[in-house]
């Protein structure tokens, strides 16, 4: 028998009662209840697995008996043993017999957490949802046909690949996404930052070429080879989506899906905000067919703007009209759209109308020859094979995509969460991370590029009835019929108009503008956020302005904690609530005690505040208080020497006669030889708020304890543990008692690793509220004014022959005993 089940003979005779399966206690065997008493094996049994009451199986527990007698615990321990498995413990045994059906259990939950399709599409109600789907998957499908031929445009790729990008990103997201509303695909914001890596790293400069050698032209007359510009282009944007999959599976794999956390709402919004304006201006040369320079980086924007009006003549009138009756009448019906939202069951889908119309006219009345309007002219037919990425060029890419990561998994969860928290459903995050990881990973294959979510797209899908990702699987049906059959009626469509709905799509972005007066109201700080990062974003771009904006959130975090709030507080009368006294008329301080909370954590950064905030609620600098003290006694001291005060118990008097030079300058240097006149030891004593016959000019004490409310205070670093317990010294040498109230439950157990308790700072001055501490010192005055005065001492040793050294400076830890000592020399 394996050493420490104790004897089990006797326990062996005894059947076997209950097999226990019990996700939290594990899988044991408990002995039958029919004897009291139990032996080691059996109570050890019952320790692990619970009982839940004599002669009744524990919850989850499964009988063994398969009929009468019963198997002995003598069976059991045999066979235990002929399995080779004496080594294990009983409860190894059981597990062992059981481990395949949990294995099995526990493989199927860990798969279906990584394709959530297995958790939703079981449960999925045909006759309820399919309708409700199907409808909501062609109406998104239709508008995310024209959203990503259009959002092409700002990633600087042939607008056919807009097509891909709409369309397989939504068939991996099918089976590895939590959220059953978004829409999957391209957004204007990441697309646009798409486009500025793409642009920077493929500029038309480098495909300059000779006029013979020509493919294309652009509008200033200079030759470049738009073929080539427009693959690598496209390599550049697929290899981008490549590694920004990379980025999000790592991410979701590592479970750092908080780091969205970071971004605060005032934070997007400003960056959102900013996003739009570039978007407006980048989308503004196509409306207008103007031709200029592709400027990327700090004050991009500015450059461009300032190009296209210098260049404002060659504007084509016949795109310029279409551009701004497309952006009047998408505008109008979506508002439209926004109003009757109850009324009307399904959205107008106006970008298809729009688009229907815009080809049409273009086509009937062949815009590009006679008015030189720039269209699509071509749309790739059906799929291109999978290429793999230039891995050469991640080095250059690597910090642009790690933002764009981010931002897109951001605009998606954002997005997704509200979604579910309107119909009741978890999303996450860790999991959408590596569901738009994959799915970048595989339609970067496809020259794709990174898709997240469209918040009109979403919108689309939900308000027309969509349950489940049914509809956006239905949805990429839609797109891939455009990909086969009509891409080729959309060639004649001009780009103008492809720019007018990106434009128009804007709206919602640029509304945020009105959220900066409410927020100026209800949070100077967050305010200041939204517009520094807004600001940033246009004049540094998007990605240096993210980090800009992300910075400047994160400081201002560190300045609020590293300056927080604090205050005095008093109690209002009659009761044990305790506010603070600037911010109410009616509280009372008690008598003699300073009450002060500092809401903040204390660490090294603000132990300075704690200090400072310290000396403006009790009045006064305890060191300089002490310090002073310390000199008024010296020079009580050396006037005795002399002859020219006298010291009794009543008090310090002049002697009759004698002129008294006790009240000195303090600048009056000591003589040192006058110290060693022997004198006699006398007890006087000393009311230090009153006036002495010295003049040093002593700081008042008011107040007798001090009372620091740690409420707020969530934890301690070192130096604040340090600093603190230096405090509290500081104050008992002025005879100011300091106690703690409100503090948390981890600030002890902090406070005895570090050793900061001793036999001065004791636990007894820790209380869970403010009044607690506050009664306990009514309590302790009451006690001490029925007892005799306490007399300070002065002794004058004759055998002292040194003087002691005195600054007026605050003295390091290290030297606060000797001031001690000195004090107790001077005043014992």
């Amino acid at each position: 028998m394996q050493q420490g089940f104790g004897s089990s003979e006797e326990w062996a005779k005894q059947p076997v009662g209950w097999l226990v399966l019990s996700r939290p206690l594990g899988l044991a065997l408990t002995a039958s209840a029919r004897s009291r008493r139990r032996p080691p094996l059996g109570r050890w049994l019952l320790r692990a697995a619970g009982e839940r009451g004599r002669g009744q199986p524990p919850v989850g527990g499964v009988r063994v008996r398969a009929g009468s007698p019963a198997p002995q615990a003598a069976d059991f321990l045999s066979a235990w043993g002929r399995r080779g498995l004496s080594s294990c413990s009983p409860v190894g045994y059981v597990h062992h017999l059981f481990s395949r059906r949990c294995s099995r259990k526990r493989a199927f939950q860990i798969t279906k957490s990584f394709l959530p399709i297995l958790e939703w599409l079981p449960n999925y109600r045909v006759k309820e949802w399919l309708i409700s789907d199907v409808i909501s998957g062609v109406s998104t499908g239709l508008v995310a046909t024209l959203q990503g031929l259009a959002y092409a445009l700002l990633v600087a790729v042939p607008v056919g690949y807009g097509l891909y990008s709409a369309f397989f990103p939504i068939l991996t997201y099918f089976f590895l996404g939590t959220s059953r509303h978004i829409s999957v695909g391209p957004f204007p914001v990441v697309s646009l930052m798409v486009g500025s890596v793409v642009l920077s790293m493929a500029p038309d400069d480098n495909f300059l070429i000779d006029g013979s050698n020509a493919t294309g032209t652009n509008g200033t007359g200079t030759l470049i080879d738009i073929e080539s510009r427009d693959a690598q282009r496209v390599l550049i944007a697929s290899t981008l989506t490549f590694l920004v999959g990379i980025l999000q599976v790592i991410f979701g794999v590592l479970q750092i899906g908080f780091i969205v956390r970071y971004l605060a709402d005032p934070l997007v919004g400003g960056f959102t905000t900013a996003a739009a304006f570039q978007v407006l201006v980048s989308q503004l040369k196509i409306v207008l067919n103007v031709s200029t320079k592709n400027y990327n980086g700090v004050l991009s924007i500015i450059y461009t703007l300032i190009e296209t009006f210098e260049k404002i003549g060659t504007t084509n009138t016949a795109d310029l009209i279409a551009g701004l009756l497309t952006i009047f009448v998408c505008m109008v019906v979506k508002e439209i759209n926004d109003r009757f939202k109850h009324r009307i069951p399904i959205p107008i889908p106006i970008e298809v109308i729009v688009t229907i119309v815009a080809t049409g006219i273009s086509y009937a009345a062949d815009l590009e020859k006679k008015y030189n309007a720039g269209i699509v002219k071509s749309i790739p037919r059906g799929f291109l094979p999978p290429e793999p990425p230039d891995v050469s060029l991640f080095s250059q890419m690597i910090a642009a995509s790690f933002s764009i990561a981010i931002v897109a998994y951001a605009i998606a969860v954002s997005v997704g969460k509200v979604y579910a928290t309107k119909y009741d459903y978890a999303i996450d995050g860790n999991q959408e991370f590596i569901a738009f990881g994959l799915s970048n990973i595989f339609s970067g294959a496809f020259s794709c590029f990174v898709a997240t979510t469209a918040l009109s797209r979403t919108a689309v899908q939900e308000s027309t009835g969509g349950k489940t990702q049914v509809a956006g699987i239905i949805s990429a049906g839609i797109v891939l019929i455009s990909i086969v059959a009509l891409g080729k009626l959309l060639e004649p469509l001009q780009k103008s108009v492809l720019a007018a709905v990106v434009i128009a799509n804007l709206k919602g972005m640029f509304m945020q503008v009105f959220d900066v007066p409410r927020l100026w109201r209800q949070n100077k700080v967050d305010a200041m956020i939204w517009v520094f990062t807004c600001v940033a974003s246009i004049i540094l771009g998007l990605d240096l302005g993210l980090l800009a904006g992300l910075l400047f959130g994160l400081l201002t975090v560190v300045l609020r904690v590293q300056f927080p709030s604090w205050g005095g507080f008093g109690n209002i009368p009659g009761t044990d609530i305790y506010k603070k006294v600037k911010d109410y008329k009616n509280v009372i301080e008690p008598e003699g005690v300073k009450i002060l909370k500092f809401s903040s954590p204390i660490f090294y950064a603000n132990i300075d505040g704690l200090k400072s905030s310290l000396k403006s609620t009790v009045g006064f600098d305890a060191v300089k208080v002490y310090n002073k003290r310390l000199k008024a006694l010296r020079k009580i001291q050396k006037l005795i020497k002399k002859g020219k005060l006298k010291a009794t118990k009543n008090g310090i008097i002049s002697e009759p006669g004698i002129n008294n030079e006790a009240f000195e300058t303090d600048e009056e240097p000591e003589d040192n030889e006058d110290l060693q006149v022997p004198t006699k030891e006398v007890e006087i004593q000393v009311d230090w708020n009153s006036e002495l016959p010295v003049k040093v000019n002593i700081p008042k004490v008011p107040i007798h304890s001090l009372i620091l409310d740690f409420g707020a205070v969530t934890f301690l670093d070192i130096v604040a543990v340090r600093s603190i317990k230096t405090i509290i010294r500081e104050f008992e040498r002025i005879d100011v008692r300091v106690y703690f109230a409100s503090y948390q439950d981890n600030l002890i157990s902090q406070l005895e690793r570090t050793d900061f308790f001793d036999d001065i700072v004791r636990k007894d001055i820790f209380f869970l509220t403010v009044h607690d501490a506050v009664l306990y010192i009514r309590n302790q005055m009451t006690y001490s004014d029925n007892q005799d005065p306490i007399f300070e001492k002065i002794s004058l040793m004759q055998e002292s022959k040194e003087p002691m050294e005195f600054t007026e400076t605050s003295q390091p830890d290290d030297e606060l005993d000797v001031q001690e000592e000195a004090m107790r020399r001077l005043a014992s």
